[in-house]
């Protein structure tokens, strides 16, 4: 949704110390998820909220790790616990559990029975890291092939090299959907994933639906395609933290750790905000 005078003041963040840290209640919805109380004789020293907070900075800014700065806790500290949360899967099962809030939020069932599927591709760095030519795009690196539900909001996510074609990509993509979903069985789609390739790769995953929705205007002029264009504002939504800008990451675990950080970051706001 676009700033105008009137919403602008409950978007703005001038109060906090950087626009990206969270404030009491954003804190207070996402603490249980994430921090289990620490068992140890030794209590835990480091601050969660603040490693968060170092977190979102580097997500929202898009700068280095060594270039974090020093109101935060040491470097290393946030990159422990960073990687910690993505082995342990911590961003995607708190992903779900926002995507089910908001959805109730609007008055829907917190399980969608309709997704919107699509693929984007963006260039790697010298990280290294798997990576390959995407010909159609011409650009070399990985491709971020997400699902969403029909109000945007994100429910899988698979990260791999932009030379795997998207019939190819969206296997693996919709047996994860199926597994957090399995009454999930219709579609949206646009022409690259028509054909009966598809179809059949996904059989043994249960019935589905997969609808295309094809371009009806004509070249040199724009229209939203009915239903998908929710996925395209999707990825307009996180394209907007510079840490996605391009795919700066070694691993693919981390590029889609960062990718389900940008979700619950808008998801956390848009909840606080009620």
């Amino acid at each position: 949704m676009s700033w105008t005078e009137i919403t602008r003041p409950q978007y703005r963040r001038d109060e906090l110390r950087f626009a990206s840290d969270l404030r009491d209640g954003e804190w207070l919805m996402l603490s249980p998820l994430l921090c289990r109380p620490c068992h140890l004789e030794q209590p835990r020293k480091a601050d969660m909220r603040e490693v968060v907070n170092a977190i979102l900075y580097i997500l929202r800014t898009g700068c280095q790790w060594r270039a974090l700065p020093k109101r935060f806790p040491p470097r290393s500290t946030v990159q422990y616990y960073f990687y910690l949360w993505r082995d342990q899967r911590i961003w995607r099962r708190i992903n779900l559990v926002y995507v089910r809030r908001a959805r109730q939020l609007l008055n829907r069932s917190p399980v969608p029975s309709i997704g919107v599927i699509d693929s984007q591709s963006v260039k790697t760095t010298e990280s290294g890291g798997p990576r390959g030519f995407d010909a159609a795009k011409r650009l070399k690196g990985r491709k971020r092939h997400i699902v969403t539900d029909t109000q945007g909001f994100l429910l899988a996510l698979h990260v791999h090299t932009a030379n795997v074609q998207d019939v190819h990509g969206a296997v693996p993509l919709l047996r994860s959907l199926r597994a957090s979903f399995p009454k999930l069985r219709h579609i949206f789609a646009d022409r690259v994933y028509r054909g009966s390739q598809l179809r059949k790769a996904i059989a043994k995953f249960g019935r589905w639906k997969i609808e295309i929705v094809s371009r009806t205007e004509r070249s040199g002029t724009f229209k939203p395609q009915r239903k998908r264009w929710v996925v395209e504002r999707s990825f307009a939504w996180f394209g907007r933290d510079r840490r996605l800008a391009r795919d700066f990451e070694r691993t693919v675990a981390s590029e889609e750790a960062w990718f389900l950080l940008s979700s619950i970051r808008f998801l956390i706001r848009r909840l606080a905000r009620v």
